[in-house]
């Protein structure tokens, strides 16, 4: 501003001093409240992170059986929330979580597979490539590790929600599901919730320690995250099928979306008819909300 020597503009000059002094005094909104925290442009709610023109048509397609939003507003997920997601895969959930955390203040922890050969450690490439190509979308995800040697997942006692998304079975044929609990529960607050998705055994069975089929008992899954401290604080419909038989040739992978016509690892049998397991849809599956306690 050039200098004035009249009253009108020593006025103007005190009146801006002023209101800088005043801007100054009010009250900032409290860290804790994430309402209060300024937000990003993206999803606001898990509805427009769910509509969101990123998400691949095929991943889209699968949102009547998988239900994203009445599952993660039933487990609880919030705007500016510490997250933790075990063993991402693709990123089908990511491309939910991430860009809604990324732009209401919250922060997302992926727990990767443990690099342990070239078939897990081409899955980590394309997963670390998948956040690096947009990275205003997904914000500043970090990538951990789970596996038989793995360390926390996160920092002990930072997470507001711990999300397995149906790899409960995968972790009970390495040997891991113990592991996969106490590290759920180390890296919760106390409060905090640890959602499970998982295929559901038919009930009243012996439950195969290896859950060679993909599918688990929910008795079984809720007794192991009660071995590792948690309390059961609701099973949902959620993500319920009556129409899966949980007897395919395949296992659960004789479902879509893997469609297998021959046991895993081998080529597909020509001729396999799909049509009854197409009827079907995708598995029957539990979905729990488990606390660690305050």
């Amino acid at each position: 501003m050039r200098s004035e020597s009249s009253g009108a503009s020593r006025r103007l000059v005190l009146t801006g001093a002023a209101a800088l002094a005043l801007a100054g005094c009010k009250p900032k909104p409290k860290a804790a409240d994430p309402a209060a925290m300024p937000v990003k442009g993206g999803p606001q709610t898990i509805a427009e992170a769910v509509a969101g023109d990123w998400r691949l048509p095929a991943d889209r397609a699968r949102d009547p059986w998988r239900h994203p939003v009445e599952t993660l507003t039933w487990w609880g997920l919030k705007p500016g929330m510490t997250v933790v997601e075990f063993w991402p895969g693709a990123g089908w959930y990511t491309d939910i979580i991430a860009p809604f955390l990324e732009a209401t203040g919250g922060k997302l922890y992926e727990a990767d597979l443990e690099p342990s050969g070239p078939a897990a450690t081409q899955v980590i490439q394309a997963y670390a490539a998948k956040l690096a190509a947009k990275p205003k979308l997904y914000g500043k995800v970090e990538i951990t590790a789970f596996g038989p040697t793995s360390g926390p997942v996160a920092p002990d006692g930072s997470a507001d929600l711990v999300l397995f998304l149906r790899n409960l079975h995968n972790w009970m044929a390495a040997g891991i599901a113990d592991k996969a609990f106490k590290a759920a529960f180390a890296a919760l607050k106390p409060g905090g919730v640890l959602g499970i998705e998982e295929h559901r055994a038919a009930p009243g069975q012996v439950q195969d320690v290896l859950a060679a089929s993909g599918y688990v008992q929910q008795a079984y899954a809720i007794q192991l995250a009660k071995e590792a401290g948690f309390i059961l604080a609701g099973a949902s419909a959620i993500n319920a099928n009556p129409k899966d038989t949980k007897d395919h040739p395949f296992g659960v992978w004789t479902l879509p979306p893997t469609r297998l016509s021959a046991p895993r690892g081998q080529p597909p049998k020509p001729g396999f008819d799909h049509a009854k397991y197409e009827a079907i849809g995708e598995s029957d599956r539990m979905t729990l909300k488990l606390v660690k306690p305050k």
